[in-house]
C-alpha cells in the first residue's frame, strides 16, 4: 500500500468537494491513507471536521506561507486547541514561498518561526513548504532548532545539497508529481536517487501538480502511485520496495499506519 504524505481536501486550494469519491478512487489505487493539510486557521478547523468522518485521513494543521498575513496574536492558541485531537499529527504546512510572495517575506519568516516553536512545544513534526528560498529555509530551521521535532520537506524541488542538510536536521524528503515531468527536474531526480531509503516519502500535493500521464488535470491522492513508480525506476528497485519504505517511514515519523485494505470511510 501507499500513503499520500501531503494533499489538500478542503479550503481555497481544493475546489472538488466530492471527498467520498476521491477517497474511493484512492482505495482502488491501493492508496491506504493520506495526510491532508490545512492552510490557515479556518481551513484547519474545517479539515479536522472532515477527518472525523474518514478513518484513513490524518492531518497537518497550520498556516501556509501564502496565508502568513492572516496570523493574529491568538492564532497559535487556536492551533494548539486543534492539536488536542489525535488526528492532528503535523504542524503546517509552514515555511517560505519567495516565488509568489503572497504574504510579505517578513510575515512569512515570522510565522514560520512561530510554527516551529509551536511544533516544539507540542512535540509534533513539521510539514515544510519551501519555494525559491532554500538558503533562508534551512537557516531558519537550524536557528529555531527544528531538528528537535523533524518533519517533512514536502513537494521537494531542490537538489542534493539541500536534501543532505535537511536529512541532517532529521527531516524526510517527500517527492511529488514533479518527479515524473520530462523536463527541468534533473536536480530533483538526482536528489531522489540520493535520499536514503529510510527518509523517502511520496505525495500528490493534490489538487496541484498531477503527475504524468495526468499532467495539467486535477490531481488527487490516487495518483501518488505514478510518483512512486517513477521513484522506483529512478532508484532501480521494485515498486513494492518503495511502497514498503515510504509507508514504514511515515509511521516512523508520526506514529501512524493506516490499515491496509480498509475502507476509506
Amino acid at each position: 500500500m501507499l500513503i499520500d504524505a501531503h494533499c489538500h481536501l478542503t479550503g481555497n486550494y481544493q475546489k472538488d468537494t466530492d471527498t467520498a469519491n476521491i477517497l474511493s478512487r484512492a482505495m482502488t489505487a491501493n492508496v491506504a491513507g493520506m495526510i491532508a493539510v490545512g492552510t490557515d486557521l479556518e481551513d484547519s478547523k474545517e479539515l479536522l471536521e472532515l477527518a472525523k468522518k474518514y478513518t484513513n485521513i490524518r492531518l497537518s494543521l497550520g498556516i501556509h506561507p501564502h496565508e502568513a498575513k492572516t496570523w493574529m496574536p491568538d492564532t497559535d492558541r487556536g492551533l494548539i486547541e486543534l492539536f488536542s485531537s489525535p488526528l492532528a499529527l503535523f504542524v503546517g504546512e509552514t515555511g517560505l514561498d519567495w516565488h509568489y510572495d503572497l504574504s510579505s517575506r517578513e510575515q512569512q519568516e515570522n510565522v514560520f518561526r512561530n510554527q516551529i516553536r509551536l511544533a516544539k512545544t507540542i512535540n509534533k513534526p513539521l510539514m515544510v513548504h519551501t519555494r525559491s528560498a532554500p538558503t533562508a529555509t534551512i537557516k531558519i530551521l537550524e536557528e529555531e532548532g527544528a531538528s528537535q521535532v523533524g518533519g517533512i520537506i514536502h513537494c521537494f524541488t531542490e537538489g542534493v545539497d539541500f536534501a543532505k542538510r535537511a536529512v541532517g536536521l532529521g527531516f524526510y524528503i517527500s517527492f511529488s508529481g514533479i518527479l515524473t515531468f520530462p523536463k527541468n527536474n534533473e536536480l530533483i531526480k538526482e536528489a531522489a536517487m540520493w535520499v536514503p531509503e529510510d527518509r523517502l516519502l511520496v505525495e500528490t500535493d493534490a489538487p496541484f501538480l498531477a503527475p504524468i500521464p495526468h499532467r495539467g488535470k486535477h490531481n488527487e491522492p490516487a495518483y501518488v502511485t505514478y510518483t512512486a513508480k517513477c521513484l522506483a525506476d529512478l532508484r532501480g528497485c521494485d515498486f513494492s520496495r518503495i511502497e514498503i519504505a515510504t509507508t514504514n517511514n511515515l509511521e516512523a515519523l508520526c506514529g501512524w499506519r493506516p490499515e491496509e485494505n480498509s475502507e476509506l470511510t
